[in-house]
């Protein structure tokens, strides 16, 4: 059998829609130089047996410790992207989210870890707004055209 290069596997996550007014909550991508360059909606790989609707609902409980509500999905995207010099290859499951009420009303941007230890931010950003010049893009590519032909 031969090993397949880590970079040769197409990765299957599920993606959590959660929106504030016109605003989606998204994770923060920084480059090199501490530059945001992107927002991600937030969620995380589906593990072998599981189903991509129990995946989100796990990653929003690891991420930011809240209990969501799956109102509708799946969207299904497929993702083929350079990252860091490397070809990657993803399959998402995006679904829309509720939080139980009051779940970070206060709040503007919410921090967390990652299972690495890698700190995070996410917040609320207008998918109209980015994508464009000077603003940071929305990841994947292809979901701001989705979201904005619903």
């Amino acid at each position: 059998m031969t090993a397949v290069p880590k970079s040769s596997v197409i990765r299957i996550k599920a993606l959590g829609l959660h929106w504030r007014g016109p605003r989606l909550l998204g994770f923060e991508v920084y480059d090199h130089e501490g530059r945001l360059k992107g927002v991600r909606p937030l969620g995380g790989s589906i593990a072998f047996g599981e189903s991509a609707k129990d995946a989100v609902i796990r990653e929003f409980k690891e991420e930011i410790d809240v209990e969501v509500s799956v109102l509708a999905g799946p969207t299904v995207l497929e993702n083929v992207f350079v990252h860091e010099g490397q070809r990657c290859h993803e399959i998402l499951f995006i679904f829309d989210l509720a939080f139980p009420p009051g779940a970070f009303e206060a709040q503007e941007r919410i921090q967390f870890q990652e299972d690495d230890g890698t700190s995070m931010v996410a917040a609320w950003y207008d998918p109209r707004e980015l994508d464009i010049d000077g603003s940071p893009e929305l990841y994947p590519k292809g979901l701001k055209t989705r979201l904005l032909g619903r």
